[in-house]
């Protein structure tokens, strides 16, 4: 996920703003960050949604597969 993303990216709960906690990351040939691992947390509501490669999974959690 880019790092950029963070701007426009809303929770689809509540629409409060996200906060990116990057535990992996990567930089790319342009000298952008990109985030690997880590976690969008609605600042409103407290949800914590996962990235993993580098993908956001931002399903509400009554909607996530349980795991």
């Amino acid at each position: 996920m880019k790092t950029e993303t963070i701007e426009i990216l809303c929770c689809p709960v509540c629409r409060g703003d996200l906060e990116l906690t990057a535990t992996e990351t990567v930089e790319t040939e342009s000298g952008a960050t990109d985030v690997v691992v880590g976690i969008l947390r609605c600042g409103a509501c407290g949800i914590d949604y996962p990235i993993a490669d580098g993908i956001p999974n931002l399903l509400p959690p009554e909607n996530k597969p349980d795991q």
